[in-house]
Formats: C-alpha cells, sequence, structure tokens
C-alpha cells in the first residue's frame, strides 16, 4: 500500500512541477497502451489511433525542446 502511495504522491508532484511533461507522459502511456492492444486485436483503429499519440506527443516534446532553447541562449 505504502508502495501505491508513493507512486500516486509522486505523480500529484510530477504534475504539479511540470504540467506540459506530465501530460506528455500521459499520452505516450495511453500509446504505448494502444500499440500493446493493436498487437493482440488486430484491428486497423487501435494501431491508427496509437500511431497519432505517439506523433503527437513527440511534436509537442520536440516544439517545446525548441522553445526552451530559444530562451536560454543569451547573446554574446
Amino acid at each position: 500500500m505504502r508502495l501505491w502511495n508513493s507512486y500516486v504522491n509522486t505523480l500529484i508532484l510530477s504534475s504539479q512541477y511540470n504540467p506540459p511533461r506530465f501530460i506528455e507522459l500521459l499520452v505516450l502511456t495511453l500509446a504505448i497502451a494502444m500499440l500493446i492492444i493493436a498487437t493482440l486485436v488486430p484491428e486497423e483503429p487501435y494501431l491508427v489511433v496509437g500511431l497519432s499519440f505517439v506523433v503527437g506527443s513527440s511534436i509537442s516534446i520536440l516544439v517545446q525542446e525548441a522553445m526552451s532553447i530559444t530562451d536560454h541562449t543569451h547573446p554574446a
């Protein structure tokens, strides 16, 4: 029970500290679940939704990293 409490507290803290990263983690977790379902149940919608989650989350991470790089550059 303490282990689950630790996991829940970690999720709550990470969602408060950096909400965009938490949403990206949530979307990637859903993508993994959808792709696992797509391997077990060979239907196309699960694969399409899982891959769209992966692409969307990847683009979100790339945009966020690109924005953070431009924020931290200082003119010489």
